[in-house]
């Protein structure tokens, strides 16, 4: 239970600090900025890996969820709590977003600024590179050294640096799903809710491509989580 009560704590940190950027940067009169806003994501998910990482993974997102599923570095039957606990953080966060600003009709909803189309491969893209990061730098569902929470946490703010405007860059069907369902407004979500858990999957194939046996295989019981 420990492992769920983290995911929770980690997901609801995620998106009361993300969007929470978002929703004071439009009340402020983009106070934060674009670049704030990415460097927020980044940060706190960065923060929440040396923070539950060693408890849970860290996952903080249902897409990763099913890589590591994928990736056979975590059992089935851990799977639907995992992404139970990381939607139940994420609603509860924007609950509290929309209690303190109640006057904010999104509360950080992702939305495309293009076609649909373009948002759909653009999330797809961006989940792949941040799965194969992850998978890349963990073992099972724990972080490996020190580094690991830096190569995530900068992938994330990267990738929304650059891919935000167009698509939102949430790569996290939690993420999208909780202001979509606090804030009533569902335009779109299904890009968000399919897109991330397509390229997180698809990065596990491309981690047996360059990594063999010493990627994407099952772990020893001890060392998975």
């Amino acid at each position: 239970m420990k492992r769920f009560y983290a995911e929770i704590l980690g997901t609801f940190a995620l998106v009361f600090a993300g969007t929470g950027a978002i929703v004071i940067n439009e009340i402020s009169g983009g106070a934060i900025t674009h670049v704030g806003i990415a460097l927020t994501f980044g940060l706190i998910v960065l923060a929440m890996i040396y923070t539950v990482g060693d408890i849970s993974g860290a996952h903080l997102n249902p897409a990763v969820t099913l890589g590591f599923w994928a990736a056979r570095r975590m059992s089935g039957r851990e799977v639907l709590p995992y992404i139970a606990s990381q939607i139940t953080g994420a609603i509860l966060a924007s609950a509290l977003l929309r209690f303190l600003f109640p006057e904010n009709k999104l509360l950080g909803a992702t939305l495309p600024a293009g076609s649909e189309s373009q948002s759909f491969i653009l999330e797809t893209i961006l989940t792949f590179f941040l799965m194969l990061t992850i998978l890349n730098v963990s073992t099972g569902a724990k972080e490996k050294g020190v580094t690991a929470g830096i190569a995530i946490g900068a992938v994330i703010a990267l990738e929304a640096m650059f891919a935000g405007p167009v698509c939102g860059a949430s790569m996290n069907p939690a993420r999208s799903l909780a202001p979509a369902l606090v804030s009533g407004h569902f335009e779109h979500l299904w890009i968000y809710l399919t897109a991330p858990p397509l390229g997180a999957v698809a990065a596990t194939f491309a981690c047996r491509c360059v990594r063999e046996k010493d990627c994407c295989t099952k772990l020893k019981p001890e060392t998975a989580s």
